[in-house]
């Protein structure tokens, strides 16, 4: 998972709290992990998981420092030769666990699903998640650009792949 800001997060928070009242809902968080393809909850799991039906800014962003701290700590636990068949079968697993991650992330950003990511759908996708703003400038054709390796325009999804594993290390 690659790192979100703060700044990246409150926008994130802003756009689910869609009455205003300063909380996100479950249903809301529920829907948002699950559109990101991050995490498959139901709600009483995910509200057992909180402890409360709804979460303010700071208990958001807490969430997201939980869940983005365990993801680390999993890849870190190598410990002695004892252990090393169980870790090479963990990480057999996790490699898996974490394509099959990039794959529903990819889709994601494939809104039409022909396999691609477009600069349309990349800026209606960021747009969607409040990470888009015309202000700052960016142009999505420069981002695809970067990891466009076959010069298509376009992304694929070996190439999205290796943007998001490079991001991550």
């Amino acid at each position: 998972m690659s790192p979100l800001s703060k700044k990246d997060l409150q926008r994130i928070f802003q756009k689910l709290d869609k009455n205003g009242d300063g909380l996100v809902s479950l249903e809301e968080l529920k829907w948002l992990l699950e559109t990101i393809g991050l995490l498959q909850f139901s709600l009483q799991e995910l509200e057992s998981l909180v402890g409360k039906p709804c979460l303010n800014l700071d208990e958001f962003l807490f969430f997201y420092d939980s869940i983005s701290s365990n993801q680390k700590e999993e890849h870190v636990n190598v410990g002695n030769n004892i252990n090393v068949v169980v870790v090479d079968e963990e990480i057999k697993e996790e490699e898996e666990e974490e394509e099959s991650d990039l794959v529903k992330a990819f889709k994601v950003f494939d809104l039409n699903g022909d396999g691609f990511i477009s600069c349309e759908e990349l800026q209606k996708v960021l747009t969607r998640l409040g990470l888009w703003d015309e202000s700052c400038g960016k142009d999505c054709r420069s981002m695809i650009c970067f990891y466009d390796t076959n010069l298509d325009g376009m992304v694929d999804f070996e190439e999205f792949k290796n943007m998001m594993l490079h991001t991550i290390s």
